[in-house]
Order: structure tokens, then sequence, then C-alpha cells
């Protein structure tokens, strides 16, 4: 049987989603607790790969065990004791046998966050600006996103990827409240689908819009070029969140 498997993940000690030799990643985490839970290997699939650092509000996987699981809440109340503090296991939902959590998902949303202040309770979560930032400008380059489908420019080089083409929509900059009373933004990014690194290689463009080294006509002009190197640099990764992702067939 196949189960769904809903998650969140503060990706500050992990070597990102992917399991890799000699690291500690948050699917061979969650791979070793099922198990040991189930007695046996216990391979999940992953709806995306986050990078190191990386943290994940809403992550999907799936799983398929032999037979039923019974007892829903003592099945995750096991498997939450073996992943430790930095994972949080809050759903299984059994799915049809050719649910596939990667390739199904519609949509996928990221959200990275902008600090104005120094501010020690959210240095963990967030990134510092140390300047101002016009993001007026940031939002007329941002808007551009959603009318191309190429993302090359934004792209990691000597990626695995098939394609770059993605569709891109809604890219957005927004105020941010937080319960410190610092003053902040956070970037908001829908798609249907990313390529690795690509929202922090974007979001670093961007800021360099708002630190007004960079026009929305040069915006323009790094996206029709097509190549990583003429982008912004590649932002920190603790201030980004996978922050949700779409199936038709789920109620989220």
């Amino acid at each position: 049987m196949r189960y769904f498997l809903k998650l969140s993940y503060n990706g500050a000690l992990f070597h990102g989603w992917q399991s890799q030799p000699n690291a500690v990643s948050v699917q061979s985490t969650i791979e070793k607790a099922l198990s040991t839970v189930l007695r046996t290997s216990v391979p999940i699939v992953g709806a995306g790969r986050t990078d190191t650092g990386v943290n994940a509000r809403i992550m999907y996987a799936h799983f398929d065990v032999d037979g039923e699981i019974s007892d829903e809440h003592r099945f995750l109340l096991s498997l939450n004791r073996l992943v430790g503090h930095d994972i949080a296991l809050e759903r299984i939902i059994p799915v049809h046998d050719k649910a596939h959590a990667r390739f199904d998902a519609t949509e996928r949303e990221y959200r990275y966050f902008v600090a104005f202040d120094k501010n020690p309770f959210l240095n963990s979560f967030s990134w510092h600006s140390p300047s101002v930032l016009d993001v007026n400008v940031m939002n007329d380059c941002a808007r551009i996103l959603t009318d191309i489908t190429d993302f090359t420019s934004f792209a990691k080089l000597h990626s695995d990827a098939r394609t770059n083409i993605c569709d891109v929509r809604e890219a957005e900059w927004r105020e941010w409240i937080n319960p410190y009373g610092v003053k902040g933004i956070y970037f908001i990014i829908r798609a249907d689908r990313f390529l690795r690194n690509m929202v922090r290689a974007v979001v670093g463009t961007l800021v360099d819009a708002g630190r007004g080294k960079l026009t929305v006509d040069g915006f323009r002009d790094i996206i029709s070029a097509a190549d990583r190197c003429s982008a912004g640099t590649s932002m920190p990764p603790q201030a980004l969140f996978l922050w949700d992702i779409k199936y038709d067939y789920l109620d989220n």
C-alpha cells in the first residue's frame, strides 16, 4: 500500500533533502526511522530536493508498505521519536498505488525572508539586509518572472535538469509581519517546478536591483543572456522555505 507522508523540517543541520554518502540528509533520517519501525528497508521519494540549510514548512514524500498501517497516531509517534527535533512528521495519507510525491505535484511555493533590523532571534530563519532596499524596483523586476519560461540564467551550472523551462505563476515581495517587531519583507514565488538553486539566485539578483546595482532593463538583459554567470549571487540558505506543495487529489 502506498502512503504520502506530510512533514516539515529545519534544514540547518542537514545536507539537504536527498540522501548522499557520508552526510546526514532529511531523506536518509526518515528512511532510517521508517525502516526501524516497519522492520524492513523502506525507501521514500520526496516532492523535491531542497539544498543544504534550506527549510521546509511543508514537504511530502511517498513510501510503500506491505499491508495497511492500522494505528496512524502510534505510527507517527514512533517515527517522531526517532527522527529528532528538527523534523516533524505530521500525517500519513493513504493514496492510490500510482500516486507520486514528485511527479504529481501541480505547484510548489517558496518564500525567502529578509529582515531590515538586526535581531538575534531571527538570524536562523532570515537574512539581515545591511542596507535599504528599493522594494518597488524589486517588484518591477519580479513581475517579469511570470512572463518568461526559460530560467537558465538562474539555474545551477552542470546540474542534471533536463530542461530549464518553468511556469512561474506568482513572484512578489511583500511586507513581513514577524513577532519581534522587526521590519522586513519576504519574497513569494509559485511555479510548477523549480531548478536547483533557482530561488536563491533569483532573490540575489532582485536584491541587486533593490540596492540600485541593477535596473529593470538590466534584469531583462540577464534573463535574455541565459547565462548563470550574468545573474546575482546565490543568497544564504537559512532564510529560504519550501512553503507549500499542491496536488489535485490532496486537501492540504
